[in-house]
Parts: C-alpha cells; sequence; structure tokens
C-alpha cells in the first residue's frame, strides 16, 4: 500500500464527525491540562482543535495537543495572566482562523458573561451557559436570590455584593464571626478569606479583593457565615437547550486547603440517602429555574446535623470533573460540545432514570507546592517525570514532561490522578499506590501530603470536613521523596564540571577500578571462607560477648588473664588518620567488614571511630559518623569497637559542660561502641574524670588513659617515671578497667617501654595495660616487644599497607617479632590476606598521602605526633608553607618550649602546630613571641589553651608568656539545654532529627549545620563509590550505586555540554537506569557576570527570603523600623495568589532587598533583620 493510500488524519475524522459540518473546530481559551482534556473530547466526535497561549506558556504542553495553536498578542503585549483574559484578541484569532465553537474551560475568562456575549455576537459557538445565565448563576449574591426564588437554604450573608470595608463590618456586628469573604465572580479558592474573631477584617477583604481582581478581572467580593466543620457537597449538571436537566449524582470535596480542593471523591462516602436526594432535587430545581444550558455544579455545604446550604452554581465544567465521568461512564466534556451544538439529552440517550452509578472514584490534584512550608508553589525546571499507571488509574495532565519549566505566573496543578474501582476502600488503595508511583524531581510537589491524607483514619472512614486539613496537624507528619537519584547526580555534574572539593586532595585516585575482595582462609583447615555468601560471625565467636554477657570488669579480668598480648586494629581509625588525612570513607570499612569479622575474630578490638574522625566525617567526607557506626556495628557483631574520647572535651577541641558529654558517650555507647579510650590531652585529671564518669554511666568498658610524652630516659625531663606512676596512680583511683598509654608522636625507646611497664605492671598487678604508640622513628616493633616482656597485655597495630611512618607498627611484624614467645590471637596470614584489600586503598586514596620516604628519627627532637605530623605537612601547603617544611618543624620544637613543654595530644598537639605555623608566617623567633605577646594576633587554639579551655598543663602555665599575653574573657560552662536543642534541631532540620543529631550538634554546631546543608543539597554521598567521590568518571562510564538493599542506581555520563555564555552554566547529560537526565552546574571558571540578588541563609532567622517565586505587590515594612514576630514585611504575589511574608522573629529591619513591582525567586533575601534597637545598617 503506497503513502498516498494511507487517509489522513484530517479524513479520519472526517469520516468519525458527529456534529454538523459547520461545527468542526473548536478552539479551547484556556491552558494547562484542561485543553488537552477538551482537545480529546473534540478529537473523539472528530473535530479540529485549536490552542492559544502566552509568550510565557509557548512551551506547554497544550500548544502540542492541539491541531493548530496561535499566540496571544505579541511579546511583552500582555502579562502571563491578562493574555488569558484579552477577550478581543482570542475572539479575533478563532474568527481568522475558521473556528466555529470556543470553550472556555475552568478558571480565566469561563465565568465571564461578557466574553460569552462577545463570542456569540461573533458568531461563534459559546461552549457554556448563556451570557444572561452566566450573569444569574457566575455572580455568587445573583445566585443567592435566585435560591430564594426556589425556596432553597442558604448560609446567611450579605443581600448583595459589597465595596466598602465598612459593610463587613456591619455584617459581622450583625451575625458574629467567623466569616468568610468570597470572590463574587470566579472560584478555585482564590479571593477568599476566612476572618476569625481578633483577625483584621479590613486587611483580609482588601487582600481578597485584590486576589479576585487580579485572578478574574473583577474584585467584587460578599460575606457569609462561615460554618463549623461542614461537608462540602457538589452536585454535577447537563442541561440541553430544550429545558431537559440531569444529575449525574454527587461529588464530595471536603478535602480542601485554602478553599481549594485537593481531593474528591464521587459519591460521597458518607452522606445520608435522604440528605443526598434533597440536595440532588434541589440542584435540578435551581438548574431548570435559571433555565440553565451545558454543564455546571450546584455546590452545598452540608452541617453536622445533616442540614445543607446552597452556596453557589458554577456554570462551567469542574477541575473535579473525572471522578464523575468514571462513576456514570458519561463523557461530560463531549456532553457539553454536543449540547452547544442544538443536540438534546434524549438525542444522547442521557435520561436521568438511565443514568447510574458504578463504584467509587476518587481524584487528588497534583501540584508544585510544598506542603511542609504551608503549601508554598516552588518553581522550577522538571528534571525527572515517570507518571503512574494501571487499572483502574486515569491522569489528565498538562504541563507534566521533563523539561517544562514550572512558572510562578499561573495555578500550580501539574496533573490530576483519578482512580476508580468497584468500594470505597479498593479506590483508596488504588490511589495510594498510584502517588507512590511518581516520580517527579526538580520541583517540590503536595504528593507526600495527599498520601498523608489518604491513609489517615478520618478520610478512610469517609468524614472530612472543609477545614480538616487545617485542623489534623498530623497530616503534615509525611513520608517524603528522598530525591536520592538525582541529588547524587547534581554531585557527580558539579565533579564534572568543577573537580573535587574535598579539603587537603592533591590530584585523583591512582586506582580505576573497584578493590577487590579478598579471600580469607580458616587457619585451622586451610579451607577458603566465602565471606560474601555467609551472614556475619556470631557474637559469641569474639571478645565482644565477653563485654556484652559478663559487663566490663568481667572484660578486663579476662584480658588479664589472657596467656599472650592481645591486638587492638587501628585500620579504620588511627591508621588512616595519620597516613590519609583520615579520609577513608564508610563504603570501604564496609566492604572490607565482613572479611574483617572472620579474620580479627579474636582482636581484643577495632579501633573505628571517635577522635578526629568524628568531624572529619561530616566536614570533609560529608557524612553521618553516627550512620557509620551503627553499619559497621551491623557488619562486625563480634569484634569490640574501640572509640577515642578525649575526656571533658568528647570529640572536640574544647571543653563542653559535663551533661554535654553525657550525653554524647549515651549515643555512643547505644549506637555500637564498646570500649572507650578516654584521654586529656595534658594528663588533666579533673577534665580526664569527666570523661571517665560519663563511660560508667553509660556502661562502656573504661580505658583511662595518660598521654606520653617526649622520652622520659632523658635526664631533667620533667615527663619522667615518677611523673607517669604518680598519674598512673591516681587514674587507678578512678576505678579504669583497662589502663591506656598513648605515645602519640612515638617517642617511646624499647628501653622506656621496658622500664614504664615493668614499673606499672609491678605496682598493680591486676590491671590490664594497653600501649599505642606510632612508628614515626621506626622503632615501633621493638617497643611493642620490650612492652611484652615486661607484662603489657594489649598493643595497637595496622596491617601492614596501613602501618609503619606516622601509623602504628606493622601487624604481621610484631606478631613475627613475638612468635612463639606470645599468642596474639590473630594468625599472620589472617593479617597479610586483609592486607591485599587495604593496599589498593593505598592508591585508591594516593591523593591524601603525605609522600613519606621513611622513619624520621628526628621526631625524638620535635615530638610531633604521628598523626598531627601527615595534616601539618598539608597544613602548611594549604597556608603557602609548604617550601618551609624544615622552618616549621624547627619552629614546632620552639614552639612547645614556649607553651611550657606540653603533652602533645589532640588538641593540644593542634595549639603548638598552629604556633609554630604562626611564627614561621611572620618571621617571629621564640624570643619575638614572648616579647610582643601583648601585640600579636595569636591563633585561636592558642588563646583556648592560655584560658584554659583544654584543662591546666603539668606545671602550668608557662610565664613570662602567659602574664604578657591579652586572653578573651572567660567562657562559663553552663550545662547545655538539651530539650531546646531538640526543639531547635527539629524545627531548622524536621522531625527526624534523633539524639545523634542532639549530640553532634552539641560538639560541632556549625559543622553539623554545613553538614545538613550538604545532605540537603546532595543527599547521602556515602553510598557513592569513592573513586567517583573523589573524581569525575569518564564519558560512557557507568558508575553502580547501592543507595539501600535491593535498590541499586546504575549512572551513566553521556557528556558534559558547552558554557552557556549567558548563565556561566554547563549541562551534564547522564543515563540514570536508562532514562536521560540532564544537571545544570555553574562553572566556577568561567568568566561570566551573572547578576544574581543575595539568598538568605534559611538556618538564621534573622534573614528573611523569598517563600517562592514571585512578584513583589507590596512592602509594608520601612529600614529602621521596629517588628513584631508575624508583623508583615511585605505582600507576594504567585500563581495568582498573594501571600503575607512575616517577621519571623522580633528585631529591626536593617535593610530591604526588594521594591514593588520586583520579580523575586524562591529564597532570594527579602528583609534582613537584626536586634531590636540595633543601629540601622
Amino acid at each position: 500500500m503506497s503513502n498516498s493510500e494511507f487517509p489522513s488524519l484530517q479524513k479520519l475524522r472526517n469520516q468519525s464527525q458527529i456534529l454538523p459540518g459547520q461545527y468542526n473546530k473548536i478552539l479551547v481559551a484556556n491552558r494547562g491540562e484542561i485543553p488537552i482534556r477538551i482537545f480529546r473530547s473534540a478529537h473523539e466526535l472528530g473535530m479540529h482543535t485549536v490552542a492559544v497561549y502566552s509568550y510565557e506558556d509557548r512551551l506547554s504542553m497544550h500548544r502540542f495537543k492541539a491541531d493548530e495553536a496561535y499566540q496571544i498578542g505579541k511579546k511583552g503585549q500582555y502579562s502571563p495572566v491578562q493574555a488569558y483574559l484579552a477577550m478581543d484578541e482570542i475572539i479575533d484569532i478563532a474568527k481568522k482562523h475558521g473556528v466555529s465553537m470556543i470553550h472556555p474551560g475552568y478558571g480565566f475568562l469561563s465565568e465571564n458573561e461578557e466574553f460569552a456575549a462577545k463570542v456569540e455576537n461573533a458568531g461563534l459557538i459559546w461552549v457554556g451557559p448563556s451570557p444572561e445565565v452566566i450573569e444569574s448563576l457566575g455572580d455568587k449574591v445573583s445566585a443567592r436570590v435566585l435560591a430564594a426564588k426556589c425556596n432553597v437554604p442558604t448560609v446567611p450573608g450579605t443581600p448583595g455584593p459589597i465595596e466598602d470595608v465598612e459593610e463587613a463590618k456591619d455584617f459581622v456586628k450583625k451575625y458574629g464571626y467567623p466569616v468568610i469573604i468570597k470572590a463574587a465572580y470566579g472560584g478555585g479558592g482564590r479571593g477568599m478569606r476566612v476572618v476569625h474573631e481578633g483577625d483584621d477584617i479590613v486587611d483580609a477583604f482588601h487582600r481578597a479583593s485584590s486576589e479576585a481582581k487580579s485572578a478574574f478581572g473583577n474584585g467584587t467580593c460578599f460575606l457569609e457565615r462561615f460554618l463549623i466543620h461542614p461537608k462540602h457537597i457538589e452536585v454535577q449538571l447537563l442541561a440541553d437547550s430544550y429545558g431537559n436537566t440531569v444529575h449525574l449524582f454527587e461529588r464530595d470535596c471536603s478535602v480542601q486547603r485554602r478553599h481549594q480542593k485537593v481531593i474528591e471523591m464521587a459519591p460521597s462516602k458518607t452522606l445520608p440517602d435522604d440528605v443526598r436526594n434533597s440536595i440532588l432535587a434541589d440542584a435540578v430545581k435551581l438548574a431548570k429555574t435559571a433555565h440553565f444550558r451545558s454543564a455546571g455544579t450546584a455546590e452545598f455545604l452540608v452541617d453536622t446535623k445533616g442540614r445543607h446550604y446552597f452556596i453557589e452554581v458554577n456554570p462551567r465544567i469542574q477541575v473535579e470533573h473525572t471522578i464523575t465521568e468514571e462513576i456514570t461512564g458519561i463523557d461530560i466534556v463531549s456532553a457539553q460540545i454536543q449540547i452547544a451544538a442544538g443536540a438534546s439529552l434524549t438525542d444522547m440517550g442521557l435520561l436521568q432514570d438511565k443514568i447510574t452509578t458504578r463504584g467509587f472514584a476518587i481524584q487528588c490534584r497534583i501540584t508544585t507546592e510544598d506542603p511542609a512550608k504551608n503549601f508554598q508553589p516552588d518553581t522550577g525546571k522538571i528534571e525527572v517525570y515517570r507518571s503512574a499507571g494501571g487499572n483502574g488509574i486515569r491522569l489528565d495532565g498538562g504541563n507534566g514532561f521533563v523539561g517544562s519549566v514550572i512558572s510562578p505566573h499561573y495555578d500550580s496543578l501539574l496533573v490530576k490522578c483519578t482512580a476508580h474501582a468497584s468500594n470505597f476502600e479498593v479506590t483508596r488503595r488504588k490511589m495510594v499506590r498510584a502517588l507512590i508511583e511518581f516520580r517527579i524531581r526538580g520541583v517540590k510537589t503536595n504528593i507526600p501530603f495527599l498520601i498523608a491524607v489518604l491513609t489517615h483514619p478520618v478520610f478512610q472512614q469517609g468524614s472530612c470536613w472543609t477545614t480538616f486539613i487545617d485542623d489534623t496537624p498530623s497530616l503534615f507528619d509525611m513520608i517524603s521523596s528522598k530525591n536520592r537519584a538525582q541529588k547524587l547526580l547534581g554531585y557527580i555534574a558539579e565533579m564534572c564540571v568543577n573537580g573535587s572539593s574535598v579539603k587537603g586532595q592533591v590530584g585523583v585516585p591512582r586506582l580505576h577500578e573497584e578493590a577487590k575482595i579478598p579471600a580469607i582462609t580458616d587457619p585451622a583447615t586451610g579451607a577458603s571462607i566465602d565471606v560474601a555468601s555467609l551472614p556475619p560471625p556470631a557474637r559469641s565467636s569474639g571478645w565482644r560477648d565477653v563485654i556484652v554477657s559478663g559487663g566490663p570488669e568481667e572484660f578486663a579480668r579476662r584480658v588479664r588473664r589472657n596467656n599472650g598480648v592481645l591486638i587492638m586494629d587501628t585500620t579504620w581509625r588511627d591508621a588512616h588518620q595519620s597516613l590519609l588525612a583520615t579520609r577513608v570513607r564508610t563504603i570501604d570499612l564496609l566492604n572490607i567488614a565482613p572479611s574483617t569479622a572472620y579474620a580479627f575474630t579474636n582482636a581484643f578490638a577495632l579501633e573505628c571511630w571517635g577522635g578526629a574522625t568524628f568531624d572529619v566525617s561530616m566536614r570533609f567526607l560529608h557524612e553521618d559518623p553516627w550512620q557509620r557506626l551503627r553499619k559497621m556495628r551491623a557488619a562486625v557483631p563480634n569484634i569490640p569497637f574501640q572509640m577515642l574520647l578525649r575526656g571533658a572535651n568528647g570529640v572536640g577541641y574544647a571543653s563542653l559542660p559535663d551533661n554535654a558529654i553525657d550525653h554524647f558517650v549515651k549515643q555512643a555507647k547505644d549506637n555500637g561502641v564498646d570500649i572507650f579510650r578516654v584521654f586529656d590531652a595534658l594528663n588533666d585529671l579533673e577534665q580526664l574524670k569527666v570523661g571517665v564518669d560519663a563511660v560508667k554511666k553509660a556502661g562502656g568498658v573504661v580505658e583511662a588513659t595518660v598521654c606520653y610524652s617526649g622520652d622520659m630516659l632523658q635526664p631533667g625531663k620533667k615527663y619522667n617515671l615518677d611523673y607517669y606512676m604518680q598519674t598512673v596512680g591516681q587514674i587507678v583511683k578512678m576505678g579504669t578497667h583497662v589502663l591506656g598509654i598513648k605515645d602519640m608522636a612515638g617517642t617511646m625507646k624499647p628501653a622506656a617501654a621496658r622500664l614504664l611497664i615493668g614499673s606499672i605492671r609491678k605496682a598493680y598487678p591486676d590491671l590490664p595495660i594497653h600501649l599505642h604508640t606510632h612508628d614515626s622513628a621506626g622503632t615501633g616493633v621493638s617497643t611493642y616487644v620490650a612492652a611484652a616482656e615486661a607484662g603489657v597485655d594489649v598493643v595497637d597495630c595496622a596491617v601492614n599497607s596501613m602501618s609503619g611512618l606516622t601509623s602504628q607498627p606493622s601487624m604481621s611484624a610484631f606478631i613475627a617479632a613475638v612468635d612463639g614467645r606470645f599468642a596474639t590471637g590473630i594468625p599472620e596470614s589472617a593479617a597479610r590476606e586483609l592486607d591485599a584489600y587495604w593496599a589498593e586503598m593505598r592508591l585508591l586514596y594516593s591523593c591524601f598521602g603525605a609522600d613519606l620516604k621513611g622513619p624520621d628519627p628526628e621526631i625524638y627532637k620535635t615530638e610531633i605526633p604521628g598523626g598531627q605530623l601527615t595534616n601539618l605537612i598539608f597544613q602548611a601547603q594549604q597556608v603557602g608553607l609548604g617550601d618551609q617544611w624544615a622552618a616549621t618543624k624547627a619552629a614546632y620544637t620552639e614552639a612547645n618550649r614556649l607553651l611550657g613543654d606540653i603533652v602533645k595530644v589532640t588538641p593540644t598537639s593542634k595549639v603548638v602546630g598552629d604556633l609554630a605555623q604562626f611564627m614561621v608566617s611572620n618571621h617571629l623567633s621564640g624570643p619575638d613571641v614572648e616579647r610582643l605577646a601583648s601585640e600579636l594576633d595569636f591563633p585561636d587554639s592558642v588563646l583556648d589553651f592560655f584560658q584554659g579551655l583544654m584543662g591546666t598543663p603539668y606545671g602550668g602555665f608557662p610565664e613570662p608568656l602567659r602574664t604578657n599575653l591579652t586572653c578573651r574573657p572567660g567562657l562559663e560552662l553552663k550545662p547545655f539545654d538539651l530539650q531546646q536543642v531538640r526543639n531547635d534541631l527539629h524545627a531548622r532540620f524536621g522531625p527526624e532529627i534523633d539524639e545523634c543529631d542532639v549530640a553532634s550538634y552539641n560538639m560541632y554546631p556549625k559543622v553539623y549545620e554545613d553538614w545538613r546543608s550538604v545532605l540537603e543539597k546532595y543527599g547521602d554521598l556515602s553510598v557513592l563509590p569513592t573513586r567517583f567521590f573523589l573524581a569525575a568518571p569518564k564519558i560512557g562510564e557507568e558508575i553502580n550505586v547501592n543507595i539501600e538493599e535491593g535498590k541499586t542506581l546504575i549512572i551513566k555520563l553521556i557528556a558534559v555540554g558547552d558554557l552557556n555564555q549567558e548563565t556561566g552554566t554547563r549541562d551534564v547529560y547522564f543515563q540514570m537506569n536508562g532514562e536521560m537526565r540532564k544537571v545544570a552546574v555553574q562553572d566556577k571558571k568561567a568568566g561570566v557576570e551573572k547578576v544574581t540578588k543575595p539568598k538568605a541563609d534559611g538556618h538564621n532567622p534573622n534573614e528573611v527570603g523569598s517563600p517562592m517565586s514571585g512578584v513583589i505587590v507590596e512592602v509594608k515594612a520601612n529600614v529602621g523600623d521596629d517588628v513584631a514576630k508575624g508583623d508583615p514585611l511585605c505582600v507576594l504575589s504567585a500563581m495568582k495568589m498573594e501571600m503575607v511574608v512575616s517577621a519571623p522573629t522580633a528585631g529591626r529591619v536593617l535593610d530591604i532587598f526588594i521594591k514593588k513591582d520586583e520579580n523575586v525567586e524562591g529564597g532570594d533575601l527579602l528583609v534582613k533583620l537584626g536586634h531590636p534597637g540595633t543601629p540601622d545598617a
């Protein structure tokens, strides 16, 4: 069959045409979803369709669904809304292009009798009631007159429209509050305000009138008494030109927000039959009396006693007509068009006794609004759009597609979802299922809220009322969409355009493939253990069972009775802190966790949490340290976890109130920590005791620790054997379960270990001793062997690839050194097998390595802690001192002297390092610092030290520096108000806040806030493979991201677009699970000037941001005004709705960043406040 033999589309329509030939072309004077809905019925009738659109709507879907489409006016001739109100322009388009009918849809000009008259006067067919009927019914005041004529009850209200607010005041005096102000023309919740006693009726009246004029071109309003808890019932009507009228039964539209319907059902589930029949009869009576024609809706309120009151007749198609179509099987739009063409109800077979209902239907209006922010309309580009479907689901959409730009100019409706089934409960479940299927990204939607309503017991009973949403705050406890995929794409796209922003990173990873998980061998049988197919080992297989079953005291006894030297593996914390700037991520620990659980079953513990890893997780890795702890605990249930606790500092760098430490330690214990290595950087026993007591309260194993500094064998050293034995004695009196000795700098020589450990063992034969050192000088294994000979119980080691240099001694080397003398419980083969993985990790994290070549015996002189040495090299490079590393090391020694030869452990080691870099940067010698102390701007850490915020050093603070140094005022450490912190975090970050969040905030408020900002922007980045966290993928490279059990994202980078010279952005294209995704990224290297308004800090109540995109219609405040909380600052108009932006807190207006008629985007800074009485900015 040749192409010429195929019938054309027009020919097919002509063959199926139902209406007479002169009615073959229809224009819809509307936008969004309703024109598309009308086009479909028109096409089924064999008609040709015409769309009109504003310039701003030139890419809207309704334009492309029509056979022809024409722009209303020229660019800039009309505002976005005025274009659809341009009667003459629309009629001219219709006449010019041979249109025979005009359908107004709903909203805009649908209830404007002047437009209807103009259409008919132009010789065109108006699909709707006659202009005279529109005038008598569309005006709600005239409709009340009609109701009185028909003896249909109405709610008490003003006898006619009012233009003077004084008339409103008189009505309130007569009937009392509450009242509702309504636009006389139009609907959809526009121009409505409920006013309760004590509210400002004058402002409400003006706002309603202004909103009505903007939406409908007429600001006339009237007042009614506002009923409490009524149901909103409406009756669908159809009437022809011959006096015939039928009803299509009722709809229950009681679920409303701002008087705009949100969810509708048909028929009403709880309406008594006698009330239903009375309402249906009254609706038909009203239509017949008014000589109604076409489709319309009679609306009623039903109070709690079953009395119904007529509200109005809407002389147009309604948004929710779809549910009536579903239960009756009648195409209402098709009937409208046929009636306009002269058909009778009889012609169409629409006889009242033949019209029945079948089952139930529910419609949800999916809008681009954010329920969590008082339903503020959201704007932007739809990045992802995946709709629902399946049995019993109908979608009526407009601009729901990828790439669609949602503007602030129009209604926020995106798509209508209608469900239909045999009974109400099945229909409800079907709707919930459909809503869950939707995936809409790029703009916020009300889908989580709709689900909350549909699953609420009141809705399930069908007994909602018109203020149900306002009266039920629990509806806002929503299950929100996480938008995880699009957020992750945003991070990868940022990486593709601007590179990594991880602090301290130099270059990219040298590992270009996924690390391999090594095979683990059972040392008893020599058989390979298939870890991947096995569950985690039983808790009873390791030392953790002793803690859980027997408690800390029994654990300490068993450790002391152990015949040998146990090993704690530091690979998961201190080793990577020392070698890789603490940058190892959760995903790489979890990948090797199952193998570690089997290989190191007999390990004393895994050091895996606390210390610097806590804040670095949030600060640089953008991860939740608590989530890391919980996931590691689940993967390794058998080996104890040890964390590092800085005494009264917690995991911070300065002292905190005792209750904050107690709270933090309890969360750590509850989430998986077993052993707490508690230390104070200055061996300040009072500070140490805060941490020890907190661990005891929480039920953890206390490992109170003495910090070792320098060479105790050196004559004249103040930290000598007597000092350490005295300190240990006081620690023992505190009641520690295990004694820790922490040699942070690696300066403990073998002879010192033999002397110190031997002396402690002799004095305290039943005390378990745990030694920690760094291998900076290369003597670590020798020191451990000497300690073992002297009676140590536990030593810290790391797997080979993560050992040596500034890290801990090699596990394999130590096991070999004591082989045949001391059992460690860990087979050397197990350490070697796991090391294959960590060798690859060194390549993966090579961009953080300090590139140290070998041991540094100079450490005995500088005493720089191993963990700090790597970081100090990075810091020197960051501040431009990379080429002065030798000078920095010399300055470190001098800074230590100036500070009084202190114990150098975090955070005191940071004080020494900061002072050293300060001296090198400013070319200061030690004597210079002492002489100029009162004039120098010292680093904060140095001031904190001399203020005593880190405790008191042994021997006191040094003179004359302490006297000459002017410190800031002391800080009084009052207990934190934990409940207030909870409330504040809940208000700022949502209901998912838990006690771990409170603990994080107490430790690092600013770091926590910054992490939350990254989390909000990019989601949980811990699931992203490290290669792509640190470097961009190659074009065409595929990334597998497991976002949760059984859910994997397959991401492929397709292209990075050219620079947009106007915006300075680049589009990055991906395939995500086979779907195309696009992310726009600001190119930070581009030299494009982009004028942007400042954005408000959403977490700062003094910066008032725009809640949505829109236009400023009024500025109510002035610079210098003192405002109370809730006072109006400005009025914003968006999506035909006006919103008063109020002061979130009391204060003085310091600056105003907007003016009348100015366009703003969501988040733009509008007003800046200060404390009341603050001088003007």
